[in-house]
C-alpha cells in the first residue's frame, strides 16, 4: 500500500461534500504503488513521476479521472469524456460509496491498464492545432488581420487550444465576438488567455 500525502488527508478532513466517497476511493487507489500528491488543488496519484488519476468533486457526482484515460480500453464502458473538447482524460462517475463498492474490481483493473500504460511510456496523440475546426468568426479575424494570425501562430498549442476553445463556446455571435475582441491584445502581446 502506498503512503498517504499529509496534504491530502487535510484536504479531505476539510471537503464538506463527497467526503465519504473521496475516502473510499483513495482506498481503492492506494492498494498501488502510486505516489499521492495535491495538484490543482486535488488528490492526484502518479507513477515514478507520471500523472496517472486524480480525484475530483463536482456538484452532482464525484470523480476519478484518468489523466490519459483515452489510451484505456473501457471494455465495460464506463469511462466518460467530459466534453467533446476532452482529448486525453476520462471520468469514472459517482454517486455514492455504493456506486463505488459496486464496481471496485473494475477500477483496480482500469488502474492496472493505466498505471501499464505509464510503464509503457505509451503517450495520447493529441491533435495539433491545424486539425482543429477554428471559430469562423476568429478565422475571419486572422484572415483579415496577418499580425494577429502571425501572433495567434506564435502562441503554444496549448494556448492557442485555449483561446480558440474559449472562443467556441458562446452560442450567441455577439458574445463569440465580444470574446474575440477583448482577447486580441493579448494575442498580440504573445500572452495565454489565462495569463
Amino acid at each position: 500500500m502506498s503512503d498517504k500525502n499529509p496534504k491530502v488527508t487535510k484536504f479531505i478532513n476539510e471537503v464538506s461534500q463527497w467526503q465519504s466517497e473521496f475516502i473510499k476511493l483513495r482506498e481503492v487507489i492506494l492498494t498501488f504503488e502510486l505516489t499521492e500528491e495535491l495538484k490543482w488543488g486535488v488528490p492526484c496519484y502518479s507513477y515514478q513521476g507520471k500523472n496517472v488519476v486524480l480525484i475530483h468533486g463536482f456538484k452532482e457526482y464525484c470523480a476519478i479521472l484518468f489523466i490519459k484515460g483515452s489510451l484505456l480500453k473501457d471494455d465495460k464502458k464506463i469511462l466518460i469524456q467530459q466534453t467533446k473538447n476532452v482529448q486525453a482524460g476520462r471520468q469514472m462517475r459517482f454517486a455514492s460509496v455504493d456506486e463505488i463498492n459496486r464496481i471496485e474490481n473494475d477500477i483496480k483493473q482500469y488502474l492496472i491498464e493505466a498505471i501499464n500504460n505509464e510503464k509503457l511510456g505509451l503517450k495520447v496523440e493529441l491533435k495539433k492545432i491545424e486539425e482543429m475546426e477554428l471559430s469562423i468568426e476568429f478565422q475571419e479575424q486572422l484572415d483579415k488581420n496577418p499580425d494577429l494570425k502571425m501572433a495567434f501562430e506564435g502562441l503554444t498549442p496549448g494556448r492557442q487550444r485555449a483561446y480558440n476553445l474559449f472562443f467556441l463556446a458562446p452560442k450567441q455571435l455577439v458574445t463569440r465576438l465580444s470574446r474575440i475582441d477583448k482577447c486580441v491584445d493579448k494575442i498580440l502581446n504573445g500572452k495565454g488567455l489565462n495569463d
